[in-house]
């Protein structure tokens, strides 16, 4: 008992100085794993991911990642100027590669590291489909989901170890049923709808910036739609880290005009 106190009281206050204002969202988030810590991790990995994969150079399809790459970039440095967060973006080492790969992917590592598959670009097939993926990786990185994710993880290995101190004088076979139906409950109720959400606002950003950057967000709808036929959303979304294709579909198509009220901000309008 007396450990589960220790462990609870550090962890409390773990949370009161961990808790800080996301500059995209305004809302306070429970981070404890600082850009301080996890971008020279970040810069590390990605630097051995370039070396042992095949990168693309040269060709009209990575020169179009690059020029892409560069416009969500600058729509980022906008947003954030506009908004009172001048410098925030200081620490970013930008980068933008084409990788060969046939998986329908793209990522961004804290920090600013980017990479899209090969396979992807048949299914954005336009400047404005692979702004709507870029804009939606590049926000996971600037929305600090990777270390929200991170202290997520924690937090439940802290929930375990509570669970555990408090059921020490059960049985054996007692404690593995507790402790397998809190895995599965922290999962389905706490982790996986976490991860959903920090989708949902990828998703939100990612229209922003990519308006920002002068592509009409509408296309955003034709992209997804043509992931969706893709069939690769085959599982229950309870049971999934993303929306289903129709929740993302319906979501984006709400969060649409708030982009374009963004872009329109900084001069840019669609018809």
């Amino acid at each position: 008992m007396r450990k589960s106190i220790v462990v609870l009281s550090g962890f409390i206050l773990m949370m009161f100085f961990a808790c800080t204002t996301n500059p995209f969202t305004g809302k306070s988030q429970f981070n404890v794993v600082s850009n301080d810590q996890i971008f020279p991790a970040s810069f590390q990995q990605y630097d051995a991911f370039i070396k042992e994969n095949k990168v693309i150079t040269g060709t009209a399809e990575a020169k179009m990642v690059t020029t892409v790459g560069q416009k969500i970039k600058a729509a980022a440095e906008k947003y954030l100027n506009a908004n009172g967060y001048q410098g925030y973006l200081k620490d970013y080492q930008w980068e933008y590669h084409l990788v060969q790969d046939p998986s329908l992917n793209a990522w961004c590592m804290p920090g600013g590291k980017i990479v899209v598959y090969s396979g992807i670009l048949p299914v954005t097939k336009t400047e404005a489909g692979l702004a709507t993926v870029m804009g939606h990786e590049v926000s996971h990185a600037l929305l600090n989901h990777g270390g929200q994710r991170m202290t997520a993880s924690q937090a439940q290995q802290v929930g375990a170890v509570l669970l555990g101190a408090a059921t020490t004088q059960e049985s054996e076979a007692a404690q593995q049923i507790y402790m397998q139906a809190y895995g599965v409950g922290s999962n389905v109720l706490g982790m996986l709808p976490f991860s959903r959400s920090h989708e949902t606002e990828a998703d939100k950003y990612g229209l922003i910036l990519m308006a920002i950057a002068g592509y009409n967000p509408d296309d955003a709808i034709a992209f997804w739609q043509r992931m969706s036929a893709q069939g690769a959303g085959g599982t229950p979304e309870l049971l999934s880290t993303h929306p289903s294709d129709a929740t993302r579909i319906a979501n984006l198509q709400k969060m649409i005009p708030e982009a374009k009220a963004e872009a329109a901000k900084f001069g840019v309008t669609f018809k």
